[in-house]
């Protein structure tokens, strides 16, 4: 469905404006993201340059030495930006409706997802099929616990550290080890080596 502005739904997705998930181009996006997904999650661990070959095919970019454990799920793909060396444990979903940005070596824990797709609290906006994507941006060298939810919006520091099973709300800063529902900033206890 097009507005009198003549613009697709999916040039609103991307435009961070309220859309509907619907139309040919959205409805294409999807199945080629979840044939690619679906291909990956086929593959077995020896076949890093078939998974390579894949998810440079899927994903807007994708840097050296990326590990994402199948299985792995995605709205689009082409929203996630993937720096050197990030490594995704199994069963991560990352709903790339908005910019998915994961900076270099950030380790991420099995089941932990990545949330971009929002809805209007205005429950009239959401009676018409509107929603609308905020851009997550995960800073470089974090570590994201198994089974954390990265919410809409968020930014994570560099070097910050997410608590298995929390679910963040708003941005952590650099350094920083937050955990909870909602997440909150923590003192670590003490310093492994």
């Amino acid at each position: 469905m097009q507005k009198h502005d003549g613009r697709s739904e999916k040039e609103k997705m991307l435009a961070g404006e309220l859309y509907r998930a619907s139309g040919p181009e959205i409805a294409a996006d999807v199945l080629r993201a979840e044939r690619l997904f679906s291909a990956y999650n086929d593959t077995a661990a020896g076949d890093a340059a078939q998974r390579a070959a894949i998810l440079a095919d899927l994903l807007g970019s994708v840097g050296k030495d990326v590990v994402l454990r199948p299985p792995f799920y995605c709205d689009y793909g082409y929203n996630i930006h993937l720096a050197d060396g990030v490594f995704a444990n199994f069963g991560c979903v990352f709903l790339d409706v908005a910019a998915i940005e994961v900076g270099q070596g950030a380790q991420i824990g099995t089941c932990v997802q990545l949330l971009t797709a929002d809805h209007p609290r205005d429950p009239a906006l959401r009676r018409q099929g509107l929603e609308c994507g905020r851009p997550v941006r995960i800073g470089a060298n974090v570590w994201i616990g198994s089974g954390a939810i990265i919410l809409p919006g968020v930014t994570i520091g560099d070097d910050a550290i997410v608590g298995a099973g929390s679910v963040v709300t708003r941005d952590v800063p650099d350094g920083a080890t937050v955990m909870g529902n909602p997440a909150r900033m923590r003192k670590p206890s003490q310093n492994m080596a």
